[in-house]
Parts: C-alpha cells; structure tokens; sequence
C-alpha cells in the first residue's frame, strides 16, 4: 500500500464526504480548546511574536480545518487587549498529504475570515494561510520557524502498514485479535514513526515552542483487550461476511491492512522521553460516544451515522485495495453492524490529549 497517496479523507461535499461526516471530530476539537487556550495563551505572552506562526498537522478539508484556527486566533486577541498589545500576523501552515482536498479549504478561507470578524470585537492582525501538502513523518517546515503545532485524530495513522504481518488473516489492523507478532511489529512501527515525528517537530519549533496533540488512543497497555480498533473490526465482520457469500476473495482481505495504531498513554511517554526533546506538560485519557456522530442521539439512523463517519475516514483505502464498485454494499453491511452494537454496548473512542514543550 502506498500511504502517502490513498490515506485521506473523503474529500468534496458529497454525501460521504469528511466535510459531511464529521461532527465527532469537531466535538473533540471542542471538549480540548481548554488545553490549546492555555498553550497558545502561554506562548504568546513568553515570547510576545509579532507574527505567530502556527501549523494543524493532518487538517484535512471541512468546515472542521480552520475552526481550530479560528479558535486560537479569537484567544491570541482576547488576550491582546487584555495586556494591551497590538495584534500580531498570523502565519498559519495546513498540512495533509498530498491527496487531501486543498481546493476546499482554500474555498472556505473568505467564510473562514467573515466567521472571524463576527467572533471578534475590532481591528484583527493580518492573517496568511498556506496549504502545506507531505507527510509529517519527515520534516515539512524550515528550522525554528514555528510557535505552535496542532494535530487533531491524525497521528494515530502511521506511515506504513508494518512489515511480516502476513498472518494477521481475517483482520484489517491490529486488534486484540491479532498474533503477537502482529502486535509487536505495529508497535515498533508506531515507535519509529511518532520519534521521526517528535524530531522533526522539534527542528521545526522556535526554543519553548509548543504542541498539542489528540489522537486516538486507549487506557490500558494490555494490547489484547478491544480498546484498541473496535470499530475496524467490526468493518473487518462485514469484510469476512462478504467472503463468505463469495463477493470478495479470502487473499483479498488477508493481504490488507490498515494502518492505524492506538497507544496507550505509557506508550507514547514512553516514546517522548526517550526522544528527548519535549517536556510532557500534560497528558489525559478522554472517551467520547460514537453518539457524537449523530448529535449525541441513538436513533434509527445511528448505524447509518457512524457507518459515514469510518466511510470518510477509511473508503480511499479500501477503495484502493477492493475496488471503488463493492463500497456500497460493504458499507451498508457494516451499518447494521454498528446499528447492533451500539443497541447492546457502551460504545466508545478513547482519545489521548498531550501538551508538549519544546526543551531546546
């Protein structure tokens, strides 16, 4: 699988498109402002910018990509008239891969700027936004060029599906199903990619430069419960039914696998202090309802909701591997799945929330 050019969202304004599937997201981004508030607050008084630069790692397209923006720009200059300061430049980074749907986002930057006006009371500071297309396992922006990185239910997505994982039959990614051996290379993979990510973070920041990070996550370092990828092996069910009614070959789901690892909070401060160059201000376990992605509400429609919110996320994908013409059916199989589960299950996303600081 070539990640760089198949792990997107959904792009346009369709309806399976990730600007119409997803309201869990902005939800998060919601319930964690407090903790952007407090970083973004604390740089800007340590270092006083008059340009503040600031990147979202993994924006992808939607109303969601410049609301985060949008929020920090609103506490920068709430506290500017606080101290009486005037309003710095904005220099704001968007970084996906490159075939996220930029054109989206550029068209949404006027809605984006008019939304700012009503939110905030006078004279805002100029603001620049450039979309910043690659990976963020490698380094995307010049050295020391950066106050403040932002990353939002991207960094659990690793860079590659991890080697000899062959015999992770009838899975699409590390489960508590999964051989051991299945567990340790997705492991290594994550340990690899998050200490790559951390230093290039680090080339890229300003001293005292900061970052906050939500990925998906889960609460215990016992890889074997089922925290870790729930919901995929509930879309892996409706794969394997479909193999058994003869639609899709067995090697077909056998040789696919996703991506996508969930660690535990020890796990990723592990990897931070071996890396060496962040300071793990703060670190929290936060669960949110699969509700969120129909408005909180379990309902007839919630199967459908929550089938659209993993359709956005993970269709570019399967599509590459399955094909473009079976999307339908897999996801009108996996919607009753869901539809199921959440009837009888406490059905949740465990998510971790790091602040980190630059050492040096």
């Amino acid at each position: 699988m070539d990640v760089a050019s198949v792990l997107h969202m959904n792009g346009g304004t369709e309806e399976a498109s990730y600007a119409n599937n997803s309201l869990l997201q902005k939800k998060v981004m919601s319930l964690t402002r407090p903790i952007r508030d407090e970083v973004i607050r604390s740089i800007y008084k340590e270092k006083l910018p008059k340009s503040l630069a600031i990147a979202d790692l993994g924006c992808s397209s939607g109303s969601n990509t410049l609301f985060m923006t949008c929020e920090l720009i609103e506490t920068v200059e709430m506290l500017c008239k606080e101290l009486s300061h005037e309003s710095p430049e904005y220099v704001i980074f968007l970084n996906d891969l490159p075939g996220n749907d930029f054109n989206n986002i550029f068209k949404s930057i006027e809605c984006f700027k008019q939304n700012l006006g009503t939110r905030v009371v006078g004279e805002i500071g100029q603001c620049f936004i450039t979309g910043l297309p690659g990976s963020f396992f490698g380094r995307i922006l010049p050295t020391s060029s950066l106050h403040f990185f932002h990353s939002s239910y991207s960094l659990h997505f690793l860079s590659q599906v991890p080697e000899d994982v062959d015999n992770n039959k009838g899975n699409i990614c590390w489960t508590s199903k999964s051989p051991l051996n299945v567990q340790r290379a997705y492991y290594q993979q994550f340990q690899r990619d998050f200490s790559l990510f951390l230093k290039c973070r680090a080339e890229e920041l300003i001293e005292g430069g900061r970052m906050v990070l939500i990925l998906g996550g889960r609460s215990s370092s016992d890889p074997s419960n089922n925290e870790s990828c729930y919901i995929l092996e509930l879309l892996a069910k409706a794969l394997n039914n479909m193999v058994s009614e003869g639609i899709i070959k067995k090697d077909q789901i056998d040789s696919f696998n996703i991506p996508i690892y969930t660690p535990s909070p020890s796990e990723l401060k592990l990897e931070i202090e071996k890396e060496g160059s962040f300071i793990l201000n703060h670190l929290e376990v936060s669960e949110i309802s699969w509700k969120a992605a129909c408005g909180d509400e379990l309902n007839d429609n919630s199967g459908y909701k929550v089938a659209q919110l993993v359709r956005a996320a993970m269709e570019p994908v399967l599509a590459s591997h399955f094909g473009e013409a079976i999307m339908d059916d897999i996801f009108y199989r996996y919607q009753d799945i869901l539809a199921d589960r959440m009837s009888k299950e406490k059905t949740v996303f465990l998510n971790l929330v790091a602040s980190l600081t630059k050492t040096t």
